[in-house]
């Protein structure tokens, strides 16, 4: 918690799916490096440690085999970003839009990958369907206090069986309905919760945003996403700068660029 992390989020199936799909390798890492020296310039006392976050389940328009509306990539992806992580000392992100599947049914599937210490979590209720019955893209998704507990949980019991450093779980958030009931959500030693404001638009909007739905329902620490392209489609076409986000209170500790 006394780092900033600075992320790159995406699929490398996808170069609509944020900037970590969209660029070559080596383009796309000296981008990350330049933004997290800017980072650094911007707030000089938080160290900053850069990561690449991969959706590695993505949610689907159509149902798929088993009717759970979700795509997992195979292995040999992830091994990819694991690769380009090493090239700058970055931590890693595997991130899971579960459709009509359910955390229980997806996260074990990663097992192998969060067993090692710099590999951590993403969780999208976005595109959690279950509850709703409605198919991905066509309503917004949630996600209850009761699923990011047994995510928590979960990630506990891996950090307390490997004699891991905590896991980071990131859970996306833009609307009060896309997680409930915050106040059971319980905070442990072996997991650190962020509550990432995921909405994009003009700044005003994404200020307000972060202080309704992450200021106003604080589990422990909170993110900022930023979007290279979706937050110029609104006038005033202007994307936040670092120096204008550390002075949101809380100051958020985790960014994220799509």
């Amino acid at each position: 918690p006394f780092k900033r992390i600075v992320s790159f989020y995406g699929n490398l199936y996808s170069k609509n799916m944020g900037i970590l799909g969209e660029l070559p390798r080596k383009e796309m890492l000296s981008k990350l490096k330049q933004e997290c020296a800017h980072w650094a310039k911007a707030d000089p006392a938080t160290p900053v440690m850069p990561a690449l976050h991969y959706i590695a389940v993505t949610a689907q328009g159509a149902p798929g085999k088993n009717n759970t509306y979700r795509l997992r990539m195979p292995f040999h992806q992830i091994d990819s970003i694991l690769s380009m992580a090493r090239e700058i000392n970055a931590i890693v992100f595997i991130d899971v839009q579960v459709g009509m599947s359910s955390l229980p049914d997806e996260i074990p599937q990663l097992e192998q990958y969060l067993k090692m210490p710099n590999v951590h979590l993403g969780i999208d209720p976005e595109f959690s369907m279950r509850k709703s019955g409605k198919k991905p893209g066509s309503v917004i998704g949630t996600f209850d206090a009761a699923d990011i507990n047994w995510t928590s949980e979960y990630l506990a019991k891996l950090v307390k069986a490997n004699n891991l450093p905590p896991k980071i779980l990131v859970v996306h958030r833009f609307t009060q309905a896309m997680v409930t009931n915050y106040r059971n959500i319980r905070t442990r030693p072996e997991t650190q919760i962020v509550m990432d404001m995921d909405g994009w638009g003009e700044p005003a909007k994404k200020k307000g945003t972060y202080k309704y739905f992450i200021q106003s329902e604080p589990v422990q620490f909170t993110g900022f996403k930023l979007f290279y392209k979706n937050d110029l489609k609104i006038a005033p076409h202007q994307m936040l700068t670092p120096e204008e986000v550390v002075k949101l209170r809380p100051a958020p500790i985790y960014i994220q660029y799509q």
